[in-house]
């Protein structure tokens, strides 16, 4: 991709931030998961400085109050727990394995495993939350996105609780199991940015396209030490790259871009870098699966095409043990978002209590396996964060 073509890409997702900016002035469970709803959500960003000297974010609780890299979330149970898929060599799901047939190590000491279930046991819980993008750049795709994510809250179990997220930052939807509710704010998304209607209401609007810090906010605030499977379902382009430190398509400013417009849109700039939002997938317990709606497959990406942002995104999902996956055409939505639930039904849970108790908050390797059979492929976790001191 050309210099003069890559910049004016990042010109024209300005003016959309600049638009953006100007333009806002399941069945029923007899007995679902209680749970204290969520206040205030996107609170943690306001926390979030950006420091230059260290280069990262730090979170600040107070007047000279801060937190360093290693405490920003801890991890307050010494049990450690992953969910692994397997595959054989052809690709195909191996099923009805049992606790004895994993192998654990932890920073190469053998570990021993102490809980063991599988994905599509009904009596565990799942806490689901959708990061929906339904910015101007998801236009296309938003109405069969929305078809399949219905499809998805169809298959939910009596006991799963999910919730809804949109790249406003905002929680539309708190963690409920009635699908009834679910499902008609998944439908409002479309209603409110005129994708069906053949004239302008004047009424319509998009989202901000702040995908990224939607999804640290969820990282940060959404779950809890209770949530035995949380799971994010991260659905977007992610375009807010170029807003992010140290950003992947460096951002400039055209000189016409001065005074108090230029300052409204410094302010929309992130406090926070890729990195620490990946250090922030990879101290989470949650399983993210990302799905990125119209682009051409990653390993087509060119090393002349600085501003791509796709490498960026799809690297989020295998920190947590997920995948990504393209939506080339919205006809693909409903076997992707199938492909999913099809996913977190076939993984294995499995708990062990490392032998390691030092509280360093220190990041930690693991490694599983399935004994006699090398050949395996394993998707999940691969490290986590030690409790702080």
């Amino acid at each position: 991709m050309s210099t003069d073509y890559g910049n004016f890409r990042r010109f024209c997702f300005l003016i959309c931030v600049i638009y953006a900016i100007c333009g806002s002035s399941f069945a029923q469970s007899s007995t679902p998961p209680k749970r204290k709803k969520i206040k205030d959500f996107g609170s943690s960003l306001k926390r979030l400085k950006w420091d230059p000297e260290k280069n990262r974010a730090v979170e600040v609780k107070g007047p000279g109050s801060e937190l360093e890299d290693g405490d920003v979330i801890r991890i307050d149970t010494s049990l450690v727990s992953g969910e692994l898929l397997v595959l054989d060599e052809r690709g195909n799901n191996v099923s009805g394995l049992t606790a004895e047939d994993f192998s654990i190590s932890e920073d190469g000491a053998h570990q021993t495993v102490s809980h063991f279930l599988k994905g599509n046991n009904v009596d565990v819980p799942r806490s689901i939350v959708l990061i929906i993008d339904y910015s101007g750049s998801q236009y296309r795709y938003l109405k069969k996105s929305v078809k399949a994510a219905k499809v998805l809250v169809d298959k939910l179990g009596p006991k799963d609780l999910m919730a809804i997220v949109t790249d406003d930052v905002e929680l539309v939807v708190d963690f409920t199991s009635d699908k009834k509710k679910l499902k008609n704010k998944l439908d409002s998304l479309v209603q409110i940015t005129g994708v069906d209607s053949v004239f302008s209401s004047g009424t319509e609007r998009l989202g901000r396209s702040k995908q990224y810090s939607a999804l640290m906010a969820t990282l940060n605030e959404a779950f809890t030490e209770e949530d035995i499977r949380p799971i994010i379902i991260f659905q977007t382009d992610g375009d807010e790259a170029f807003f992010l430190r140290n950003s992947p398509g460096s951002l400039t400013f055209p000189k016409a871009f001065k005074g108090r417009l230029r300052r409204k849109i410094e302010k929309e700039i992130a406090q926070f870098s890729l990195d620490d939002l990946y250090r922030a997938v990879e101290r989470a317990r949650a399983t993210v699966y990302t799905v990125i709606p119209g682009v051409k497959p990653l390993e087509s990406r060119s090393d002349e095409d600085p501003d791509d942002t796709r490498s960026a995104l799809a690297g989020v999902a295998p920190l947590s043990g997920g995948w990504t996956e393209l939506l080339e055409t919205p006809d693909q939505a409903d076997a992707i978002y199938g492909r999913i639930f099809s996913d977190i039904n076939q993984r294995y849970i499995i708990g062990y209590y490392p032998t390691n108790k030092e509280q360093d908050g220190k990041r930690r390797k693991i490694d599983f396996s399935v004994k006699g059979h090398p050949e395996y492929q394993i998707y999940g976790r691969r490290s986590y964060f030690a409790p702080g001191p």
